[in-house]
């Protein structure tokens, strides 16, 4: 499963072309897209209007959402974050932490366009999908 964040997402729903955007629009009818409850989130919370909030919401509603809740993805979050500070890095968003751990400890790989989550792949074994060598 492909796990796409909202840094894709977004840039996905306003017709931004990049690398990870253009990626997405060519899979978006494979069944390997996914994403995850904060993910959603994510996207959302930055919708402006009742409708396109509505149309977003249904959108992303076909594709499988994934929780990252529960104590055992706090734990292992909080490890990963300690491991990183422990290697010089500090990661500066909690959630990017918890999507990160959740796609390592269930086999996902991320499509995204943040870097913070570049320690996760290079040091915790984080798998990415690198559109501009694929």
């Amino acid at each position: 499963m492909i796990i796409v964040d909202s840094t894709v997402w977004v840039d996905f729903f306003a017709g931004n072309e990049n690398l990870q955007s253009l990626w997405l629009k060519s899979e978006v009818g494979r069944p390997s897209i996914g994403l995850t409850d904060l993910i959603l989130c994510e996207v959302l919370q930055g919708v402006r209007g009742e409708k396109m909030f509505a149309s977003i919401a249904r959108q992303l509603a076909e594709f499988p959402i994934f929780s990252t809740g529960g104590q055992e993805i706090a734990l292992a979050s909080a490890r990963n974050f300690r491991a990183l500070r422990a290697r010089g890095v500090t990661v500066r968003k909690t959630i990017d932490c918890i999507i990160a751990t959740h796609c390592i400890r269930q086999g996902h790989t991320l499509l995204h366009r943040d870097r913070d989550f570049d320690p996760f792949e290079r040091h915790l074994g984080l798998r990415v999908v690198h559109p501009n060598t694929q």
